[in-house]
């Protein structure tokens, strides 16, 4: 006689910050709901808090020198190797984003596959972007005179909600080609994407604190990121009018330089997160 299958208890995901190359709580202990387009509960990412947001600019800025320092040969390996296992966790990107932003199985596959190619684009510009916004300059007088750029540092990125994988994407590879390290705060409403991505990320050989994703509140999170005299540069796509007008006046007590953009695909995005600098050296006999 064939004994009945014993009921089992799904273990369910436990959703996380991701800072350092580590997977912390948030420090407060809160979570927020997030649902499904049906309204059904989906998950109970981490609402960060604050100190999460000063943890994830310290771990950023203790990355800065050694991931700033590498090859940019060496930065677009590393991307590309990104892209490859983004390639690995296509089923479950797909999943999610269904749920989240009811859009078609087929949709939200072209997303995923442009997110991987987008990856890899951003991987090829990685140690090009300095041919084109170098130069040598002429000087009057026995010199070479050199510009050439270079990162800005911490870069905090507001990623526009939707589509939220290409979105954070196109947001994380522009910043962090060139060197930059990033504070990325995931969409309110579409943060599944990011979490998956940080896990991604942890697997792949990005080091440790040159990305930290944090899920919550941007209208909580977006003054204190703009007031943070550790951050150089904000990614404002992801934030409303009002919060992005807050977010300019706070950030002018330290000069930081703060964009929106429209498209996710541009070098643009690259160069408006560098700073050029200039090199003056003898001319030898």
């Amino acid at each position: 006689m064939a004994t009945a299958a014993k009921p089992r208890i799904d273990v369910l995901k436990t959703y996380k910050l991701f800072i350092g190359g580590a997977f912390p709580r948030s420090e407060s202990g809160r979570v927020y709901a997030v649902k499904d387009y049906l309204g059904n509960h989906l998950a109970n990412p981490a609402l960060a808090s604050r100190k999460d947001l000063r943890d994830a600019v310290v771990a950023a800025r203790a990355a800065f020198p050694g991931w700033s320092g590498a090859t940019a040969y060496n930065r677009g390996q590393i991307l590309y190797r990104v892209a490859e296992i983004l390639e690995g966790r296509r089923e479950q990107l797909v999943t999610e984003i269904v749920a989240l932003e009811a859009v078609s199985a087929r949709a939200a596959s072209a997303q995923v596959e442009e997110s991987i190619d987008l990856l890899v684009w951003y991987a090829g510009w990685s140690d090009k972007i300095s041919t084109i916004a170098g130069s040598t300059n002429p000087v009057s007088g026995p010199y070479y005179n050199f510009s050439t750029p270079e990162p800005i540092g911490v870069v905090a990125v507001f990623a526009a909600a939707k589509p939220s994988l290409l979105n954070l994407v196109g947001a994380i590879a522009s910043v962090i080609t060139s060197g930059n390290t990033a504070v990325v705060i995931a969409s309110e409403k579409f943060p599944l994407s990011a979490i998956t991505f940080a896990e991604i990320l942890a697997t792949s050989d990005v080091p440790g604190g040159v990305v930290n994703i944090l899920t919550g509140s941007s209208a909580e999170l977006a003054p204190w990121a703009a007031s943070h005299m550790d951050i150089d540069a904000i990614d404002a796509s992801g934030l409303t009018p009002k919060q992005l007008k807050e977010a300019q006046l706070a950030g002018a007590e330290n000069l930081k330089r703060i964009r929106v953009f429209e498209s996710v695909k541009t070098p643009k995005r690259i160069l408006d997160f560098m700073e050029t600098k200039t090199v003056w050296h003898p001319i030898g006999i």
